[in-house]
């Protein structure tokens, strides 16, 4: 199943921006930072000091996507 970024406000994609890579709207902040820095040990306030251009619904709204996108793939 593939996880339909495109549906989510939180972020953008822009070929001449990070290398296209999925970003946090309005930053350049790939989202793949959220999920690194949170695998390594860090807290959701942590992140939000270290990228301040993001904002914390748009953090919320990231994992509000992926948790549903799980829960979907986990009834197919």
């Amino acid at each position: 199943m593939m996880n339909q970024w495109e549906a989510l406000d939180a972020v953008e994609r822009d070929p001449r921006k990070v290398s296209g890579a999925w970003v946090f709207r309005g930053t350049r902040v790939p989202v793949v930072a959220l999920f690194e820095n949170l695998r390594d040990g860090a807290t959701l306030d942590e992140f939000l000091e270290w990228f301040p251009g993001v904002k914390r619904v748009q953090v919320e709204a990231v994992l509000e996507h992926e948790l549903h996108s799980l829960s979907v793939a986990a009834l197919l």
